[in-house]
């Protein structure tokens, strides 16, 4: 049976990228290797829509986000982060890790936060240096109007606009200079196609400027060494080379298709895949839906385990749980970089197999047929 991933991170890899990474391994300091990083640097400025420098770093998503923080900030300044599921609840806890002043604004789990109540927490934290933001919150499904809080931001502080865009870049909206953010982490197994091992931090002038005052101790995820190495397209330390390699070809596919239609695609799979589940009697959990991922309630009567079971061993489908509080109540289907039409055709018809295999009744054939439609646009 084929295994067929549909989780938000690792993402299916294109044979093309895993053809590139399986070539004969090169020296990272040859001028062969600077060429390959010369392209990947513009190219990533590219992808999230900026003049200015995109650093490669190797790690996860998360060691770009303590990069961030250690690179820009100084003991006891004061961040405001939106908490509103498990990743931006880890950006509350990082900070204080550091000795910086941590200032949570909570939102329920699958809603988004306003820029009312951005600018109301700065309004009582007026020295805050930065928003900590996250565009696509993977646990809930739920997308962050980064635009709009970025200009409200901008427009009434100096704080740094700072924005998770683990599973956005690549997959939603994201005009990093146009916007006015200053700072934006992404991974390299979301929408950009790669295995785990890479992650990516792009920088405004005003990031920069506050990694010269910075003060928190640092060293491998020091970003004024990147910067410095950036400049010659080298990097400070010994780079995940065949990593590279592949992200060289992903990032050259995304080009071909062009980042617009790149962000269409998603909104188009994101959709099809939902109007399936609506046809199945089955609930969105997000009250502001992100076109990376769609988490989904688990219809009533319905056993996780008993069901997670006969999408994986009886049809080859790996999708993802619940997490915290909604593990064993919600699943995770992803739309996140490497998938087209077809594929989320395909998931939607394992559902109602592994479905129908644990007794949950609905009109055979419902959700693949609501899910044609959108995709095909017939109304």
């Amino acid at each position: 049976m084929k295994s067929r991933l549909f989780t938000p991170g690792p993402t299916p890899v294109p044979e093309t990228v895993m053809l590139r990474m399986a070539s004969p391994i090169i020296h990272h300091r040859h001028p062969e290797f600077r060429a390959v990083m010369e392209r990947v640097n513009r190219n990533l400025q590219y992808v999230f829509q900026t003049s200015r420098p995109v650093l490669t770093l190797a790690c996860s998503g998360t060691g770009a986000m303590e990069a961030a923080f250690v690179s820009c900030f100084s003991p006891g300044e004061t961040v405001i982060a939106v908490n509103g599921g498990k990743f931006g609840e880890r950006w509350v806890q990082m900070p204080r890790a550091f000795g910086l002043n941590s200032v949570e604004i909570r939102i329920p789990w699958g809603h988004a936060v306003s820029a009312e109540q951005v600018l109301d927490t700065l309004h009582t934290h007026p020295g805050a240096k930065a928003v900590v933001l996250t565009q696509s919150e993977t646990s809930t499904g739920t997308a962050t109007d980064i635009q709009t809080i970025a200009r409200a931001v901008r427009e009434h502080s100096d704080a740094l606009v700072c924005v998770d865009g683990i599973t956005s870049v690549g997959a939603h909206e994201l005009r990093f200079d146009e916007w006015g953010i200053d700072l934006c982490v992404t991974g390299s197994q979301k929408g950009l196609m790669i295995p785990p091992g890479l992650a990516f931090v792009a920088l405004s002038d005003r990031a920069i400027e506050r990694m010269e005052r910075s003060t928190l101790p640092k060293f491998y995820f020091d970003l004024q060494r990147y910067l410095r190495a950036h400049a010659s397209a080298d990097s400070p330390w010994t780079p995940a080379v065949s990593l590279i390699l592949g992200l060289d070809e992903a990032l050259e596919m995304i080009r071909a298709e062009g980042i617009e239609a790149v962000w269409s695609r998603h909104r188009r799979l994101a959709l099809g895949l939902r109007a399936g589940f609506r046809a199945l009697g089955i609930r969105l959990f997000s009250e502001s839906p992100s076109y990376a991922v769609t988490p989904v309630w688990i219809p009533e009567g319905v056993d996780w385990t008993a069901f997670n079971r006969a999408l994986k061993t009886g049809n080859g489908i790996t999708v993802a749980g619940g997490q915290g509080d909604f593990a064993g109540k919600i699943f995770r289907v992803s739309h996140l970089g490497y998938y087209d039409d077809l594929d989320m055709v395909t998931v939607i018809a394992a559902i109602e197999r592994a479905l129908a295999s644990v007794g949950y009744s609905f009109p055979s054939g419902s959700g693949v047929a609501a899910t044609q439609r959108a995709l095909l646009g017939i109304t």
